[in-house]
């Protein structure tokens, strides 16, 4: 028994000596960047994209024999821009299906600006209230066209946030393929 411990012992030791422990850093803080990309693209006030393409940027300055190619920094930059389209699209897009006015739409985006300082139900309520509230007194709606435009803004920001973590999936998708495979 006691020399299988010294034998797994001499082992793990001879392990953790040779192992490069600036590359396991390297890979260590872009993962947790990458995990953290993948969290803030569906969690408000964590730019996740932009995580993920810091993830890239950093990996490759601290690694550069393992970095990303530029057609890799070419992708993840896509990636952030049409994030931040989604982003800001689907809101209004949603509540202009279910047949917001103009005043409508742009109640939602007021709303959701106020509603970000209010955590995260001004993040739900403010885009609701904005928009119905920019219905019923500049678009002169009812109030039940006016809840129903709301409630296409509520809809429209649920499905750009599964589009962008689709995105943000892709990004991290593209970063490994192109440090791993290409």
């Amino acid at each position: 028994m006691m020399e299988w411990l010294t034998n797994t012992w001499n082992a793990t030791s001879h392990f953790f000596t040779s192992m490069p422990w600036d590359v396991l850093g390297v890979w260590s803080l872009t993962i947790c960047l990458l995990i953290v990309g993948l969290v803030g693209s569906v969690v408000p006030f964590l730019p996740g994209p932009v995580l993920i393409f810091i993830a890239g940027v950093v990996h490759t300055l601290l690694l550069p024999e393992a970095g990303m190619s530029v057609w890799g920094f070419v992708a993840l930059t896509l990636g952030v821009g049409l994030s931040y389209v989604v982003d800001f699209a689907s809101g209004a897009v949603g509540a202009r299906w279910f047949g917001a006015s103009r005043w409508g739409i742009a109640g939602v985006f007021v709303g959701g600006i106020v509603g970000m300082f209010f955590g995260p139900v001004g993040w739900v309520l403010g885009p609701l209230i904005g928009g119905v509230g920019f219905e019923l007194i500049f678009a002169k709606k009812r109030l039940q066209p006016a809840a129903k435009s709301a409630w296409g803004s509520l809809l429209g920001t649920g499905v750009g946030l599964v589009l962008r973590l689709i995105v943000a999936v892709g990004m991290v998708a593209v970063f490994f393929l192109d440090v791993l495979v290409w």
